[in-house]
């Protein structure tokens, strides 16, 4: 079945959002008078989220009163600060512009809620040349589940087997497995370091955004 649109995972696969959440990290570390902590040690889990980025930069339990209103406030300071210094990674903005030109479509299935993810993509110019935005505000269940997958499938009336998904975490794998994508896990990204993209089960790994040019041009000829 001829290949019709590629879908991408938010952070660590179409953006590099890491230099905010270290900057974010950071500040609120001199704000609790606490030294600057090495910024390996927050993108090694932004996959995980506010809550493991949270955990990584304060040291804390996550069952705690303190770490829930730490969490609040990273936030509340990402919400204020969640495009400054995030930007496509190489080579994403030559990929969008060859996947435009081949006449397929593009958008975005991310974990991210709505509120960060929406004006990131208009920020950076991508909102209006997205074809969908998938954020866990339109599903009831979030990646790995296949919902998110399936409802882009729905909003682009396509058939699963048309469509590429590419992420940088397993749960991104897992989810278009599920739906019956096709899935191209990336080396890229967030991922952590005792973890291995080669062990997702995806149909394609990829190790730079251009390299999946290849992958699209067999899948456009049906090599």
């Amino acid at each position: 079945m001829r290949l019709r649109a590629v879908l991408f995972d938010m952070d660590g696969t179409l953006l590099d959002s890491a230099p905010d959440f270290i900057a974010i990290t950071q500040a609120m570390r001199l704000a609790h008078g606490l030294p600057p902590i090495e910024p390996k040690a927050i993108a090694d889990v932004v996959s995980g989220g506010a809550r493991a980025m949270v955990a990584a930069a304060f040291d804390c339990l996550t069952d705690s009163a303190e770490f829930e209103a730490l969490r609040l406030e990273f936030l509340e300071r990402y919400q204020q600060h969640c495009a400054v210094l995030t930007r496509p990674y190489e080579g994403i903005p030559e990929l969008l512009a060859d996947i435009e030109q081949a006449n397929l479509r593009w958008g975005v299935v991310t974990n991210k809620p709505l509120r960060f993810a929406q004006p990131i993509m208009q920020q950076l110019g991508l909102a209006q040349r997205s074809a969908l935005l998938i954020c866990p505000d339109h599903v009831k269940h979030t990646k790995p589940d296949p919902e998110p997958m399936l409802l882009a499938c729905t909003q682009l009336g396509l058939q699963p087997a048309e469509i590429l998904f590419v992420g940088d975490d397993l749960r991104d794998i897992q989810s278009g497995r599920a739906a019956g994508t096709r899935t191209a896990a990336v080396s890229w990204g967030y991922i952590h370091p005792d973890d291995n993209p080669a062990h997702w089960g995806a149909d394609v790994l990829v190790e730079h955004p251009l390299q999946l040019r290849q992958v699209l041009e067999r899948a456009l000829c049906g090599c």
